[in-house]
């Protein structure tokens, strides 16, 4: 693409030739001729400029200057650089069709414009949107429905009946939609009978889903992910949950059943919280936090640590004492 191009889709000013193309994106030490790179702060600039890459994104800090190379100029470089990145590696290059391998119902309604990889099973009533993409081995369940745009890596499993929106990208080996952990014990017996797995997962428009994640359907209800959230690799969502707009979640992080996370909240890594628990909008949960049922967290852009989580400075503070009456000991 042409730099002007680019300029144009995200938002950027071009400093020196609008008509040098780019291809690909790379980091500084790995850039070759055709390849755009970025650059957040000035002392790095000299770096990108040496470096074998045909053009520059640069923060403000590079305007009304002349260079060897073509800028970029923006006020959030690796932001544009990620919107750059998804233009020169647009999804759509690929030939629409089924492959001959793939089983598909003859209820199921695919758009003209859907690529079906090799041994792809899509059962009845399943309908799926223009121009998304399916990997090979990906199974999709009855009365599912996949927005347009989507893409789902290879080895997706998708139960029956989930809703997923427009835009959603799933990573190989997640399922949707599974039986949520859920048992009644019998106190005469001591035995675990399941109790009903029969509700919904919607997932809404521009949710990422890691590598190896589960989400669960409801148990009688509906298991929501709200529109922008991204789930990392090897994360378990429980049933009945409510994940709201924009929430992020760090790997190995586990959601027990009918936990409500707000919008604009942040879960680190091995973060677990218990069931109907409550994380209000804006809360950052540092990794390896611990949530106990039944609470809240409440305190937008605070952040928490430990377990049970608390501010960090409180946690920290507390940890300090503990230390200083180990020392007196």
């Amino acid at each position: 693409m042409k730099l002007s191009a680019i300029a144009d889709s995200v938002g950027a000013q071009v400093v020196g030739d609008a008509t040098v193309e780019v291809n690909n994106i790379a980091s500084i030490h790995s850039a070759s001729a055709g390849d755009l790179v970025f650059v957040e702060d000035e002392k790095n600039l000299r770096l990108a400029l040496e470096s074998k890459a045909s053009a520059v994104i640069a923060g403000d800090f590079a305007r009304a200057k002349t260079y060897s190379k073509p800028l970029l100029i923006t006020k959030q470089p690796r932001l544009a650089f990620a919107q750059a990145a998804k233009l020169l590696h647009d999804k759509s290059s690929q030939q629409p069709g089924i492959h001959p391998t793939a089983v598909v119902h003859s209820s199921a309604r695919l758009a003209h414009s859907v690529v079906v990889g090799p041994r792809v099973v899509i059962d009845e009533n399943v309908e799926i949107g223009e121009a998304t993409s399916l990997g090979a081995g990906c199974v999709i369940g009855e009365n599912t429905k996949i927005g347009r745009d989507c893409l789902l890596y290879p080895n997706v499993t998708i139960y029956p009946g989930v809703q997923i929106r427009d835009r959603v990208i799933i990573h190989s080996g997640a399922v949707l939609g599974s039986d949520g952990f859920g048992y009644v014990c019998d106190e005469f017996t001591g035995h675990y009978v399941k109790f009903p797995q029969i509700g919904r997962l919607e997932i809404g428009d521009d949710v990422e889903i890691g590598a190896n994640s589960t989400i669960d359907r409801g148990a009688l209800d509906t298991t929501r992910i709200g529109r922008g959230s991204k789930i990392d690799n090897l994360v378990h969502v429980g049933h009945n949950c409510q994940i709201g707009e924009n929430v992020v979640i760090a790997a190995q992080a586990g959601l027990s059943g009918s936990i409500t996370i707000e919008n604009n909240v942040v879960l680190g890594g091995q973060v677990g919280i218990g069931e109907h628990a409550r994380i209000e909008e804006g809360v950052m949960l540092g990794g390896q936090g611990g949530v106990l049922p039944n609470k809240v967290l409440r305190g937008k852009g605070i952040a928490f640590w430990g377990t049970p989580a608390r501010p960090v400075r409180e946690y920290l503070k507390q940890l300090a004492a503990l230390e200083r009456l180990a020392k007196k000991k």
